[in-house]
Order: structure tokens, then sequence, then C-alpha cells
């Protein structure tokens, strides 16, 4: 389960850089625009998202730290149960190789 949420937030983020992006693009293109209500706006959207890439790279650092978490520990499992790792190893390759075979 833990491991479906990470994917879902590496996605998450992943698509909030895009719209970070987007948006950046949408305040250059609308640089010339005059008049204080658009000035004021893009003041407060260039602020959120400074907020917004900040919260992100925390995000990512979380995100980050938890890969390498979970590689340790299957490091650790590997090297305290090597022969184990090796039978589930070889019995998953067995399995992709018929499931490869069948094509």
């Amino acid at each position: 389960m833990t491991e479906t949420t990470d994917v879902s937030k590496e996605k998450l983020i992943t698509d909030f850089k895009v719209v970070v992006a987007d948006a950046e693009e949408l305040l250059r293109a609308t640089a010339n625009q005059a008049g204080d209500k658009a000035t004021e706006l893009r003041a407060r959207i260039q602020s959120r998202l400074a907020d917004a890439k900040v919260r992100l790279a925390d995000a990512e650092a979380v995100v980050v730290e938890r890969a390498k978490l979970v590689g340790r520990a299957a490091d650790d499992y590997v090297h305290d149960n090597p022969w184990r790792s090796v039978g589930v190893a070889a019995g998953i390759g067995f399995i992709v190789g018929l499931l490869i075979g069948r094509r």
C-alpha cells in the first residue's frame, strides 16, 4: 500500500510541476497587460507560486527520503537472507519467462 502511495505522490509532484510551469508561462505571457487588477493578480499568483514551489520541494524531499529508506531496507533484507532472495528472484524470473514465452 505504501508503494502505491509513493507512486501517487510522485505522480502528484510531477503534475504539480507541470501546473507551476504553465502558470509561470502564463504570467510571462501576460506581463505586458496593464491595469491595477492585472498587476495585483500577477503579484498574488507569483507569491502563491513561490509558496507552492517550496512545498513541492519539501514533498519531493520526503518522497526521495522514503525511497532511500525502502532501498536500504531491501538491501538489508537481501544481505540478511541471501538464499531466500535468490530463490524469490529465480521464481519471479521463471514466471516472467513463462509469460513472455506464451506470446
